[in-house]
């Protein structure tokens, strides 16, 4: 099951959290429900609720700002959408554009979804030298777009018109 987003009561994006999470911040009375699956259900004893997949706290929450989105693996291949930068395929492994071992770097920029064959294929040269052009460039998502994108792609046509404008 994927994490349900919460949004600030201002209703910026905040984070996301598990479905027993946002089950919790709803029946405390911290959150209401703003989209639902449309088949899930949570049933307890006393309780009977639709299975939020977007909540909205109901309390104002001051973030600190945050220039970036923290880079990881599960991100850029999220970002990329699984799909290799090489070929199109779809990309299970992360590729560094400059390779570590020539001083390449972790970062949004120097990294790309790549399938397995390209990866091995790319070996320990740049794009250019193993003679691979990049399909698509790799880009820096800002931290609101990193935190939708980790819903998925499925679950942006599932948000409604008024926060997919955020993700798109």
């Amino acid at each position: 099951m994927r994490d349900t987003l919460v949004l600030n009561a201002s209703f910026e994006p905040l984070s996301t959290v598990t479905l027993n999470r946002a089950v919790v911040l709803v029946l405390q009375d911290k959150a209401v429900v703003e989209q639902a699956h449309p088949e899930l259900r949570m049933r307890g004893a006393a309780v009977d609720i639709p299975a939020p997949r977007v909540i909205r706290l109901c309390h104002y929450v001051r973030v600190p700002f945050r220039r970036q989105a923290p880079w990881s693996r599960r991100g850029v291949l999220v970002r990329d959408r699984h799909r290799c930068a090489y070929c199109g395929r779809r990309a299970t492994t992360v590729d560094h554009v400059v390779p570590r071992s020539r001083g390449g770097q972790d970062t949004w920029l120097n990294t790309v979804a790549s399938c397995a064959e390209d990866n091995h294929r790319k070996a320990n040269r740049t794009p250019e030298q193993a003679g691979m052009p990049l399909l698509r460039r790799p880009f820096e998502p800002t931290p609101a777009d990193a935190m939708l994108l980790a819903l998925g792609a499925a679950e942006f046509e599932a948000l409604p018109e008024w926060l997919a404008l955020d993700a798109a």
